[in-house]
């Protein structure tokens, strides 16, 4: 099979993450019959109903949506088996059933944000950033029943910068693994491709990429600024660290973090005080340096640069970070 006109995919994603995949693979010529998405749901203040990244592109594209609530839905899969695809592409997506994902004749691959076999989970690129990885990257895969554990087709990677946020993270596999999931179509569409078991590539001990809980976001300034600040960047811009900012008058107030520098020096301070000039440095301490905070949240405000922060708070100094 080597003309794309008669290689039929079905698409299935749904979040911006999704669309540059989708879009690569139209701009590339494949025949896509049908793109799967999320239904559409209320979202915002005002509840207004929100259609998914995906479906807005697909829409623009003119292709043919399917949106089901429940995939083991027999109505829907009857639809999808009259698609006739020869491959399912799976980017940003939910868990399939095996009836869903064992229909093409190739099967289902996915499109996973970390170097598998590392990071299986819902969270890869988190993870591998607060872990304070020096590289990450994306691989293509066949699904099969356990989550990330299919046989590997093909894989990138780059370099995490030190002070990269999981937002700059992602927005490079975005792209990077958009390229290589055309890659890896044009392999599977030549015949021309290797699966890898990832059995054979287990060196060591397994991360994982668990889905983030607010829990999980909390700051504890005991840790090493390393550690602190490998949270902050890892979790920004979504869902964000946060810590709480605690003074004698005041109510407790949550603070939300989102782009900082570990400054590593000695101190006396104890963990989350709070360093500023009141104008444009804001600095809480930690055991073994400081976390300059550049931008942040307050609860109930935008989110702001520290000098505009400071210009309004009032005196950030009785404060302690905990």
């Amino acid at each position: 099979m080597n003309n794309k006109d008669n290689f039929r995919i079905v698409f299935m994603g749904t979040p911006d993450f999704a669309v540059e995949s989708l879009k690569q693979i139209i701009n590339n010529k494949y025949n896509v019959v049908a793109v799967v998405t999320s239904p559409d749901k209320p979202a915002g203040r005002g509840q207004k109903i929100s259609e998914s990244a995906v479906k807005q592109y697909a829409i623009e594209k003119g292709l043919n949506i399917l949106q089901p609530t429940n995939l083991k839905d027999s109505d829907f899969q009857l639809e999808l088996k009259k698609l006739n695809a020869d491959l399912n592409v799976i980017v940003a997506f939910r868990m399939l059933p095996e009836s869903v994902w064992n229909m093409p004749p190739l099967g289902s691959i996915n499109l996973h944000a970390s170097l598998l076999p590392q990071y299986r989970g819902a969270a890869p690129i988190n993870w591998a950033v607060i872990n304070g990885d020096k590289k990450t990257g994306a691989t293509t895969f066949f699904l099969k029943h356990e989550i990330d554990t299919g046989n590997i087709l093909y894989q990138t990677e780059f370099e995490i910068g030190e002070n990269d946020t999981a937002g700059i993270v992602h927005d490079k596999l975005m792209v990077n693994g958009a390229n290589l999931l055309v890659e890896t179509l044009d392999r599977i569409l030549s015949g021309d491709y290797k699966e890898t078991p990832q059995d054979n590539l287990i060196e060591g001990e397994l991360k994982h990429a668990p889905k983030i809980f607010k829990e999980d976001c909390k700051i504890n300034w005991h840790k090493t600024g390393q550690e602190i600040h490998n949270l902050i960047r890892g979790l920004s811009p979504y869902p964000a660290a946060w810590c709480e900012l605690i003074s004698e008058n005041q109510d407790p107030t949550t603070m939300k973090i989102f782009e900082t520098i570990y400054i590593k020096d000695t101190h006396n301070e104890k963990p989350g005080t709070i360093c500023t000039d009141g104008k444009r440095e804001l600095k809480v301490c930690c055991p073994n340096g400081y976390i300059k905070i550049n931008e942040l949240q307050i609860a109930g405000k935008r989110r702001m640069k520290t000098e505009d922060f400071l210009r309004g708070f009032g005196q950030i100094d009785e404060y302690t970070a905990k």
